[in-house]
């Protein structure tokens, strides 16, 4: 009888794609992977560390998967990410539920890790180590290479990671000690794990980094993203292409050419812009100016009058003003982004804003952000208001059965060009037609909500 085990994985899509590798890496050695986690003999928790919320999450979450030590026959919590690189030693010493910590450059030794814990992937009655085993080699260090992965997300889409770390150093952000500094990685390597996609039924290809507009820059000398969403692009299969975490400094003519000309990439792009007055720029160490925004958000609406533009603002900054947040409000509704996220500014240890004067009380904080998000919304259901009546394509991710009218008109959830898997809204379709997930549909437009659509179905087109 083969040890089995599981996976929680938290935080951002970065840290699905390293819980995906890791999943194979154990297959391949010969665990078996269950989702039911009462069945599991080791039990693994990706953590997130970015801002106070994720690593109180992930705490919280290894105190609770520890309790399946007692109600279930679990015989080994490994923490592994983001908070296991970055607080390996407090892990260590305060919660003892955990047996093994793996940092964000040692996923290789998973496996290795899981035998000395198991005694192997076959049951086997072996004493644990009685000491936290512990394995944080530098992430600068991490193999880049072709890598086999399984998919956890649905089967019709998923994330490529095309670089890792970062190189930005923002005075409010950690990341480059987490993960180290930017590595893109090799261009056939990406394009072989996109291969791979495709054949499991992948149709959508998220893609991913910390900053994807840098990639190329370490490894060519180059800009070189526009080059790798052609070759994507090329591969039969693969209906759309989306682009997160495109940062604005580093989005060239070239790339904004490859959106407009080429079908399957999404008229989409999330760009974490942070703050729009220049003096807080500066002080976050960014490397773009207000002006540069305006420039660039223009340069995108003028090819792709359709595009959609995704944001995440930090509000509370040390040393933030009421004019300067004022200035953020205005922004906001000068540019009338469709998707805009709020985070109020997090203090982590060893960044120097960490060390800045004027830190912003929490209290003033949340009242910033209720403002931005406040006036958010407003936009956000003017837009999706105006879409009333337009035809768009939706990709089917499921039925919703409990929906299903008197007359057989079935209701479908899924998503626009408009919308990131897990982050923005849905389209909800109605359709008399038997729909699979995967599907692209022709709906039209008749309701709105603030983030979601609603609409019915004009014809359907089968994803294969």
């Amino acid at each position: 009888m083969k040890n089995k085990i599981a996976f929680v994985s938290l935080g951002c899509d970065k840290n699905t794609v390293d819980t995906e590798i890791m999943l194979r890496i154990l297959a391949d050695r010969g665990y078996e992977i269950t989702e039911d986690e009462t069945e599991a003999d080791a039990l693994f928790v990706n953590t997130c560390g970015f801002i106070l919320d994720a690593k109180e999450e992930s705490i919280q979450t290894l105190i609770e998967k520890g309790t399946l030590k007692e109600t279930a026959h679990l015989k080994a919590l490994i923490a592994t990410g983001c908070l296991a690189q970055r607080y390996s030693k407090e892990i260590q010493e305060q919660l003892p539920e955990v047996d093994a910590v793996l940092g964000t450059g040692s996923y290789e030794d998973i496996a290795n890790i899981c035998d000395q814990l198991l005694g192997g992937p076959e049951a086997a009655d072996s004493d644990r180590p009685a000491a936290c085993l512990m394995d944080l080699r530098d992430p600068d260090l991490r193999d880049l290479g072709y890598r086999k992965r399984i998919l956890t997300t649905p089967g019709f889409y998923g994330y490529l990671k095309i670089a890792e770390g970062c190189s930005n150093h923002c005075t409010y952000c950690a990341i480059p000690r987490i993960r180290g500094p930017y590595h893109s990685r090799r261009m056939e390597d990406i394009l072989q794990e996109a291969r791979d996609m495709a054949d499991l039924g992948v149709r959508e290809i998220n893609v991913v980094a910390q900053d994807i507009t840098k990639y190329g820059l370490d490894l060519y000398g180059r800009h070189a993203l526009a080059e790798l969403l052609r070759k994507i692009a090329e591969i039969p299969e693969i209906r759309w292409i989306r682009l997160m975490y495109a940062y604005p400094e580093d989005i060239t003519p070239e790339l904004i050419a490859v959106m407009q000309e080429e079908p399957k990439i999404a008229h989409y792009i999330d760009i974490p812009i942070q703050h729009c007055s220049d003096r807080i720029l500066r002080m976050m160490a960014r490397h773009h100016t207000k002006e540069k925004l305006l420039q660039v958000i223009a340069d995108l609406r003028r090819a792709m009058p359709d595009i959609t533009i995704r944001t995440t603002l930090i509000t509370g900054f040390p040393g933030e003003t009421e004019q300067e947040f004022e200035e953020m409000r205005d922004f906001i509704e000068e540019i009338r982004f469709d998707r805009l996220g709020v985070f109020r500014y997090s203090r982590e240890e060893d960044t120097p804003a960490a060390r800045m004067p004027e830190q912003v009380p929490a209290r003033e904080k949340r009242r910033r952000e209720r403002i931005l998000m406040g006036c958010q919304q407003k936009i956000s259901r003017e837009i999706a208001e105006s879409l009333i009546g337009r035809e768009m394509d939706v990709f089917i991710e499921g039925e919703m059965p409990d929906e299903q009218k008197e007359d057989g008109t079935r209701v479908y959830v899924g998503r626009t060009y408009r919308d990131a898997p897990d982050i923005d809204g849905y389209f909800f379709l109605e359709s008399k037609k038997s729909l699979m997930s995967g599907d692209y549909v022709r709906g039209v437009v008749t309701q709105a909500t603030d983030y979601d659509l609603t609409g019915v179905e004009k014809d359907v087109e089968s994803a294969e």
